[in-house]
C-alpha cells in the first residue's frame, strides 16, 4: 500500500514530514511518555478492558508503546507516525517487539484492532471529521487525549492558542465538551472520561504553568470543569467505542 511519501502533502502534513516540527519539538515529548501511558492504562483498567492487540496512530518516538508493552506483556503492540524524525528514535526500541512503520495508517491494510490509542492526535489535523470517521472502524475501543488548549484565559490573552499552533501545531482546540461532542458527532460512544491534572503533575510544564498552578488547584477543589474552562492548563483522556461494541459484563 502506498504511505504518506507517495504524494505530495498538504500544508497542514508537511511540518512533520518535512522537519519543521521536530525543529521545534526535538525530543518529540518522549519525557511525557510514563506519565501518558499511565493515564491510558489507569482509564483502560477503570473500564475492565486488557486489549491484545493495540495500534498507537500518530505514535511519535513510541515512548507510550514501550510503557504500554511493559504493563501488557501479552499485547500485540503496532505503532504508525508519517515522520522521518520520529521513525529515528524507533531504533533504540530493537528487541521490543513492536511494530513501527512509517506510513499515513488509513492508507494501511492493517487488519482490526481491539484498541486504538489517539494521543495529541486530533487536534493537528486538517479535518478531524473525515479522520475519524475513517478510523471508526478499524476497531472496537479507541483512547484519545485532547490538549485543553481553549478556556476562558487563554482566548481573553490570545497568546497562548498562537504559541500551540505555532510550536506544537495544533490548529483545532478544545474544551471538554467540545471534544466529546467530536467523537459523538462521528459515531463514537463514550465509556469514560477523565481530566489528567496535566497542568498540576505532568512532566513537562512550562514556567507560567507551574506558575498558575496554585489557583488551579484552589479553583479545581471546587469545581474541575470550571477550573479548566476558566483557567485552562488541563488535558482530557476518553475511553470510546464504536456504538455496536457492546460494554464488557
Amino acid at each position: 500500500m502506498p504511505d504518506a511519501r507517495d504524494h505530495k502533502p498538504d500544508v497542514v502534513t508537511q511540518r512533520y514530514i518535512e522537519g519543521a516540527y521536530a525543529a521545534h519539538n526535538p525530543t518529540w515529548d518522549l519525557e511525557d511518555s510514563p506519565w501518558k501511558a499511565a493515564q491510558v492504562l489507569e482509564v483502560l483498567g477503570a473500564a475492565g478492558l486488557k486489549p491484545r492487540r493495540i495500534a498507537e496512530v500518530g505514535c511519535g518516538a513510541g515512548g507510550v508503546l514501550i510503557e504500554i508493552g511493559r504493563a501488557l506483556p501479552e499485547a500485540v503492540l503496532f505503532g504508525f507516525d508519517i515522520s522521518p524524525d520520529a521513525a529515528s528514535f524507533w531504533e533504540r526500541h530493537g528487541g521490543s517487539g513492536i511494530t513501527f512503520k512509517m506510513a499515513d495508517f488509513l492508507r494501511e491494510d492493517t487488519g482490526h484492532f481491539d484498541l486504538i490509542l489517539l494521543l495529541d492526535v486530533i487536534e493537528h489535523l486538517a479535518n478531524p471529521f473525515e479522520f475519524l470517521n475513517a478510523i471508526r472502524d478499524r476497531a472496537d475501543c479507541f483512547v484519545f487525549h485532547f490538549p485543553l488548549d481553549l478556556s476562558a484565559l487563554s482566548v481573553l490573552r490570545e497568546s497562548p492558542l498562537l504559541h500551540v499552533r505555532e510550536k506544537v501545531g495544533h490548529i483545532h482546540y478544545f474544551t471538554r465538551g467540545l471534544a466529546l461532542a467530536l467523537l459523538q458527532e462521528c459515531d463514537l460512544e463514550i465509556m469514560k472520561w477523565k481530566y489528567t491534572g496535566a497542568g498540576l503533575h505532568a512532566p513537562q510544564r512550562a514556567l507560567r504553568t507551574r506558575l498558575a498552578g496554585l489557583p488551579r488547584r484552589l479553583l479545581s477543589l471546587l469545581s474541575r470543569d470550571l477550573s479548566a474552562r476558566l483557567l485552562g492548563g488541563e488535558t482530557l483522556m476518553v475511553l470510546a467505542r464504536r456504538r455496536t461494541i457492546p460494554l464488557p459484563s
